[in-house]
């Protein structure tokens, strides 16, 4: 079930970059910022991310250029702990 989340998500994340650039191109309204970084932060980091640089959208902003990719590890790590592939609780399960 998580799986299908999480690629809804991030195709959600992938096209919603695309149509926001479609629509600053087009001087449309456009979709805001914040929606953008709370899709992406609920799950469409990759998606978000790649549409970043697919569409060549938001790669001058500050905001999207620090937080994508720090969402990205914070849900890589999440995953990977929630598989119980979390190789930093080996190690320190091995030193205690």
């Amino acid at each position: 079930m998580i799986y299908i989340y999480l690629v809804l998500a991030n195709i959600l994340a992938f096209v919603l970059m695309g149509i926001d650039k479609y629509k600053a191109v087009n001087n449309r309204w456009r979709i805001p910022e914040r929606v953008l970084l709370v899709v992406a932060f609920v799950g469409g980091s990759v998606g978000a991310y790649a549409g970043m640089f697919y569409f060549h959208h938001k790669t001058k902003h500050a905001k999207f250029l620090i937080l994508l990719p720090t969402f990205l590890i914070i849900h890589v790590l999440m995953f990977l702990f929630w598989k119980g592939d979390f190789p930093i609780l080996d190690y320190m399960q091995a030193i205690y």
